[in-house]
């Protein structure tokens, strides 16, 4: 409750706020009726389904989550793998998964996995969500042209089948198509229209041209799914099994993936335009609350979304009111008006859908990228997006991250230097006239993890000499891992069997605890052990120059 915590401090909830608030909740919840239905029937679930998900997801999100002016809701990111959970295991499997789901966000939520989520490459959410725009745009044109139904599993299959069919197009279909794409684009630059939703306008114009003429041949919502019901939803518990949970174990975690990297996106939209601040964790445990409540009431997942959360400022949230608003609106539009929602043609629906498409591809993105990026995170990029289109998102986003980690760590191994200190550099620190031969210093300048370790070593190896006493200086080591220390105990070892005494000095205090417990002080004695590098000089001049008097 993070956001009405903080909402309620700031007085935000004071009576001069309810106006703005009010207006901004019914203007968005309008916005959300056209969407909620067109990303229902696109995920294979029903357009009633859709709202339900908008009302109960956007409740709970508004008084759980994280951000005071995040909107939750079905979004396009999910149509892709959503329409392949029903396809495969039906609308019931789908909400399972959707529970399971909720229940994986709410853990990522309360571990505070938040702040981990939100570090996932650029290049890898603009691969897949330019990728999942293309299979939405491809998707819709069975209804946005009128055509036949074809067969596929993969993108290809699909999209070779219907050019096969399009010269089957339905004309009275595709010309109400064209009318409602270009309602939405360019309503706003009617006077007058400017404040009313595109998709609304193209909702209700294209309906009442269809209710008027009735169209031969177009489907509507009434032809394809008898109307929506009028009422509010029933609870029902899903029948889960412990095989069903098994099976959809992969499915839920895919929709929680997604869904944490959505909604954080969003959330960070939202605070970079109304100035606010939100809580990341919270925000998981808010959007895994309503992924467990929505498929108990027939929806199905939600995520936040950014398109309507983004109305919800522009019109002057300022808190969670105007969440909440945003759900009693749907409740009314669903209690008075869903009688009519018979004569609404998918044509219309398609239409929207288009335009989201074309708004997540974010192609101007896309392409700056591909023009500035350095040739290692393009092909990251391409990557991502080639098989989100033509294999699987979550196949995508796997091997998307896994490749952006590798380049990750060879640039941080890149990133670290090992070096010999020349005797030079070492008089001009001490400001004698000269040191002992027999002493050599090595500087290590970055994490000293296992992507450096052959830097150490090839470093070492270039010096061709086993000196008496060797040094090395740790300061600015941030931090190391099991394998440098295993390089490090290796190093020392084959240096104390040439008879070279080992120094370390000015390692932080977390680097020193790693040491202690990987053996490393015992390896060498806790006397070679400095925490200035001074200290370890000096006292490698005194025992050379006694080793050298005992030698005399």
């Amino acid at each position: 409750m993070f956001a009405i915590t903080e909402a309620y401090k700031s007085g935000l909830f004071s009576r001069k706020h309810w106006l703005n608030n009010i207006i901004a909740g019914v203007i968005v919840g309008i916005v959300a009726l056209p969407l909620a239905m067109a990303f229902a029937i696109a995920s294979g679930a029903k357009p009633e389904q859709g709202i339900y998900t908008s009302i109960i997801a956007g409740f709970c999100t508004t008084v759980f989550g994280g951000s005071r002016l995040q909107i939750s809701g079905p979004t396009g990111a999910f149509i892709v793998v959503l329409a392949g959970i029903t396809a495969q295991y039906g609308i019931e499997g789908l909400q399972i998964a959707t529970l399971m789901a909720g229940v994986i966000l709410l853990a990522f939520g309360l571990s505070k996995m938040g702040a981990i989520i939100k570090y996932i490459p650029a290049p890898v959410i603009v691969g897949f969500t330019a990728g999942i725009a293309v299979i939405i745009w491809i998707g819709q044109w069975k209804d946005f042209f009128g055509l036949p139904a074809v067969e596929g599993v993969h993108f290809h299959e699909k999209l070779w089948n219907l050019l096969q069919v399009l010269p089957q197009f339905h004309p009275t279909t595709a010309l109400l198509a064209i009318l409602a794409l270009f309602v939405v684009l360019y309503s706003s630059y009617i006077p007058g229209l400017k404040r009313i939703p595109g998709p609304l306008i193209a909702l209700l114009l294209i309906s009442i041209v269809q209710f008027i003429f009735q169209f031969d041949g177009v489907r509507t919502i009434g032809t394809a799914f008898g109307g929506i019901p009028q009422g509010l939803p029933e609870f029902k518990l899903p029948s889960v099994s412990w095989t069903k949970i098994i099976e959809l174990i992969g499915p839920a975690f895919t929709i929680a993936m997604l869904g944490a990297i959505e909604s954080l996106l969003s959330a960070v939209v939202a605070d970079g335009m109304a100035g606010t601040r939100h809580n990341s964790n919270q925000e998981l445990v808010g959007q895994g609350i309503a992924n467990i409540a929505a498929p108990l009431f027939g929806g199905f997942a939600a995520t936040g979304a950014i398109a309507r959360t983004a109305t919800n400022i522009r019109n002057g949230a300022t808190s969670p009111l105007a969440g909440i608003v945003h759900s009693i609106t749907l409740i009314v539009i669903l209690l008075v008006l869903a009688p009519l929602a018979v004569h609404i043609p998918l044509a219309v629906l398609s239409a929207i859908l288009f335009v989201v498409a074309w708004n997540m591809s974010e192609a101007k993105r896309f392409i700056k990228m591909i023009k500035r990026a350095p040739k290692s995170d393009v092909a990251i990029l391409l990557i991502t997006f080639g098989l989100t289109v033509f294999a699987d998102l979550v196949v995508a986003v796997n091997i998307g991250v896994i490749l952006a980690t590798l380049l990750f760590l060879r640039r941080m191994a890149g990133s670290v230097e090992v070096k010999r200190v020349s005797q030079a550099d070492l008089l001009a620190h001490t400001g004698e006239e000269a040191l002992p031969e027999e002493l050599l210093v090595f500087t290590v300048d970055g994490p000293f993890f296992f992507g450096a370790v052959e830097n150490f070593d090839r470093a070492l190896a270039d010096s061709q000499t086993y000196p008496k006493y060797l040094i090395i200086r740790l300061k600015w080591v941030p931090f190391i891992d099991m394998t440098g220390i295993q390089s490090l105990e290796n190093v020392i070892g084959n240096l104390q069997r040439q008879g070279v005494n080992v120094m370390l000095s000015g390692a932080n205090y977390s680097v020193t605890q790693k040491l202690r417990r990987g053996g490393i002080i015992q390896l060498i004695g806790e006397h070679n052990m400095f925490k200035l590098f001074d200290d370890a000089l000096r006292t490698a001049q005194s025992e050379l120059k006694q080793l050298e008097d005992s030698q005399q």
